[in-house]
């Protein structure tokens, strides 16, 4: 099985990973994390993967260069689909950048609630999460300066894109960072040239305009993949990426044709920490 999984991994890097003046050298450096994600994940194919087909966990994770060892900072972790992904995997520090318990918007006290009391109810998966407020509309991340190895995010630029908050976090992520560390961003997709305007109300960003952000915070942009890119969405919908599973927010209204297009069309992007 494990072996079975490590060769459907470099399948999915050969073909899908678009790194930017790639090499043999950066492709088997790629690799060996591969294997690495592949190897520690037996943990991992327990859990329910019936959206790995669209998220692709074990090549993103791949593709980031995130190791086991390292120091991870997830940002905005939602219900904790991909925290329970990393948990299996991170045997450093899992840090969970989550809303703030005392913020006085009821929705996201209890966002924050039910992820708590999710990793309080499996210590033995969850033991080494540790819970941090980030709150970018007041420029706060509870994290430590210059503190973790990697700071991971999937699909959340544009809710605060809503908030208009989308430069201030790509920030407060540069600050968290050590020197040289790395950030992971996963966005759903807009055709280049979209406005803003189109952006915030669909939920789909270019990504030139991800990009932009990360390079005014001080990131260099070290690679792209196609890894969680999805040819049959068109970011054209009535209610926009939510029209699309798991929102499926027009109900039973077009389902099985929006069920047949998947999850939305994805960047994924690997910045860099400078070293100074």
């Amino acid at each position: 099985m494990v072996k079975n999984t490590i060769i459907r991994t470099i399948k999915i890097l050969k073909r899908e990973i678009v790194v930017m003046g790639s090499s043999k050298t950066n492709f088997f450096k790629v690799t060996l994390v591969a294997m690495l994600v592949a190897i520690s994940g037996m943990a991992i194919a327990e859990r329910d993967t019936s959206r790995d087909q669209y998220r692709h966990p074990m090549a993103t994770l791949a593709f980031f260069g995130i190791t086991p060892q390292m120091d991870v900072l997830e940002i905005s972790p939602g219900g904790g689909w991909y925290t329970e992904v990393l948990a299996q995997y991170v045997t450093g520090n899992l840090l969970a950048g989550h809303y703030d318990p005392q913020s006085d918007r009821a929705y996201y006290r209890n966002s924050q609630s039910k992820f708590a009391a999710k990793m309080a109810a499996a210590p033995e998966l969850y033991g080494n999460v540790k819970m941090h407020v980030f709150d970018a509309s007041a420029k706060k991340l509870s994290a430590e300066t210059s503190s973790v190895d990697a700071v991971v995010t999937f699909r959340n630029v544009h809710n605060w894109m809503g908030s208009s908050t989308e430069a201030s976090s790509f920030e407060l992520f540069f600050n968290a960072l050590k020197p040289g560390g790395m950030l992971g961003v996963v966005e759903h997709r807009a055709p280049e040239g979209t406005d803003k305007a189109t952006m915030k109300k669909s939920g789909y960003m270019t990504q030139d305009y991800v990009i932009e952000l990360a390079r005014g915070a001080g990131f260099i942009l070290e690679a792209s993949s196609e890894v969680n890119a999805n040819k049959k969405d068109t970011a054209n919908h009535p209610k926009g990426v939510w029209t699309l599973p798991p929102s499926l927010t027009l109900g039973d209204q077009d389902r099985d044709r929006y069920l047949a297009i998947g999850e939305s069309d994805r960047m994924t992007l690997r910045f860099r920490k400078p070293n100074q």
